[in-house]
């Protein structure tokens, strides 16, 4: 049975903070510290144990799995339960795995600390979950990119600060991200209320006999119907395609960077890898600072969605026929400014879209699309370059970077722009 909740206007704060989705910005951006001072460690870690390319993909891939499978149980678990309980079993699972990562002596060890990290692994969608308890249809775009600012801001310093620590060996970033997970426990236990806030035009919704649910996998074939809605289901390929191709780019940049750029005459390592997502983060906090809000009422989401590809699909491509750092930056400056607006923006018409009564359901789905691109897009980065060692040939190198940009230039073709109005403007 689904705990009692109190609507906006009528529950007294059960929080010091006015706005509710605070503490909830806090709880992610820490969250995404932990995340991204592991990013670019990760694929170096486990090459020092004997890691090669294709296996260093599937470690990405080992976490997806786990996530696909347990997210959507976690989200309906948390329609039930309430957010803040399973908020805190997701970060325990994830301070779990990082200590056993930090530990771990051998690779095998390794796959089951991302194992680990991945069954539990429910933050960002059920913190999704929260935003659309607490705001109203046409506020979500705004308040999705709080998340927007929490990945630039972890993508600036999380990095960064792995990039610093790794010159104390390798186990010093993980510690950090342990030491940064269990600030994220202590968070969402003394900041976050322990009686969800819902918004009056969202309880509305509850009240209308027709529960939010999360499926779980074996439920897939109840995810058909959001696919019987053209418009619908052109903004969930698109989504599909977005994760296909920022999942490859992420999972493969450090293994690509480390094979094509050199550094003071060594290849790049860490910290070089960890500055360049560093720099990424700092663009990405410019445009989400309140460029990507006055973009979208002066353009509209769709629109601002429709560049986010466009500039996508032209940076990834151009990644591969770059040679030094310099031309990477100025590349990378390209795709991350026109695609910070890309995630809140997509998120917000595919929640308007769905209806009032299923945003934990379509959330769930695109956590789950997003697993489904981040088991597949891993391997096949890897197979690419294991290519590249095996054969000496950087050309599998560029065709990597063609192949994200080939995919975010696809998302085009699913273009919703011309198909009639958002559910915010009827």
């Amino acid at each position: 049975m689904t705990p009692p909740q109190l609507s906006a206007v009528e529950a007294k704060p059960t929080s010091r903070f006015a706005s509710p989705l605070l503490p909830i910005f806090l709880i992610v951006l820490v969250d995404i510290l932990g995340f991204t001072i592991i990013l670019p460690l990760l694929p170096f870690y486990s090459e020092r144990l004997g890691a090669s390319p294709t296996e260093v993909g599937a470690l990405v891939s080992i976490y997806a799995v786990c996530q696909l499978i347990a997210g959507p149980i976690l989200g309906q678990l948390s329609d039930r339960m309430g957010r803040r309980p399973l908020l805190l079993v997701s970060q325990a699972g994830t301070l779990g795995g990082f200590l056993l990562l930090a530990f771990s002596t051998h690779l095998w060890m390794v796959f089951v600390a991302r194992a680990l990290d991945g069954a539990t692994a429910g933050n960002i969608t059920i913190a999704q979950a929260y935003i659309s308890d607490v705001t109203k249809p046409e506020q979500r775009a705004k308040s999705f990119a709080l998340i927007g600012i929490a990945f630039g801001f972890g993508f600036l310093v999380g990095p960064a600060i792995s990039g610093f620590l790794a010159n104390y060996g390798y186990q010093a970033p993980i510690f950090a991200a342990a030491v940064l997970s269990f600030t994220s426990i202590l968070f969402t236990s003394l900041l976050l209320p322990r009686r969800e806030v819902i918004h009056e035009h969202n309880e509305a919704a509850r009240e209308s006999g027709v529960p939010e649910r999360r499926l779980s996998l074996i439920s897939w074939g109840q995810y058909a119907r959001f696919f019987r809605d053209p418009e619908l289901a052109r903004l969930l390929a698109q989504w599909l395609l977005f994760a296909f191709s920022f999942a490859t780019f992420v999972s493969g940049f450090a293994l690509f960077a480390e094979r094509r750029y050199t550094w003071n005459g060594h290849p790049l390592g860490v910290r070089e890898v960890g500055y360049v997502f560093a720099f990424n983060g700092a663009l990405g906090i410019v445009m989400q600072g309140g460029v990507v809000g006055r973009l979208v009422k002066w353009l509209g989401e769709r629109q601002v969605v429709h560049i986010g590809f466009l500039t996508s699909m032209v940076g990834y491509a151009a990644i591969g026929v770059t040679q030094t750092i310099g031309q990477l930056l100025w590349v990378c400056a390209l795709s991350s400014a026109g695609g910070a607006g890309l995630r809140p923006a997509l998120t917000s018409l595919i929640t308007q879209k769905a209806g009032r009564r299923e945003q934990g359901v379509i959330i769930g789905l695109t956590q789950s699309l997003t697993s489904i691109a981040q088991i597949s897009a891993p391997i096949f980065a890897g197979l690419l370059i294991n290519a590249a060692d095996k054969f000496h040939d950087g050309r599998f190198l560029t065709i990597w970077a063609l192949w994200a940009g080939v995919l975010a230039g696809a998302a085009l073709l699913f273009d919703p722009r011309k198909h009639g109005p958002t559910a915010a403007a009827l």
